[in-house]
């Protein structure tokens, strides 16, 4: 709930269309329901993005986009052995799923 309002705050103060939003989730369904509720609003209802369609731009970490973004180096030290334990293509494919369908601010 905390970093729901954190996103919205940060949204308003600098418009959504200056923000992307960075999963590192380790399981495709956590990622597919952050990219949701960024995008579209928490599908819960419970938290401050109820109702709010912020259609943020999200990515997760594993991305093939991200990844070309982010210093070889950096990301070799602290994400790459994420890479060869998680299921990338579940988690890229849940991620997207929802940017797709509800992201304002995408390419």
């Amino acid at each position: 709930m905390e970093n729901q309002q954190r996103v919205k705050d940060l949204a308003e103060k600098h418009g959504k269309e200056n923000l992307v939003v960075i999963l590192g989730g380790a399981e495709a369904e956590a990622s597919g329901l952050a990219c949701e509720t960024v995008t579209n609003g928490d599908p819960t209802f419970a938290g401050p993005l109820a109702g709010v369609q912020l259609g943020l731009a999200c990515y997760h970490i594993l991305e093939p986009e991200v990844k070309e973004e982010v210093d070889a180096e950096v990301y070799d030290e602290q994400v790459s052995m994420m890479e060869m334990v998680l299921d990338v293509d579940d988690i890229i494919e849940e991620t997207k799923k929802y940017r797709e369908m509800y992201s304002e601010y995408t390419e």
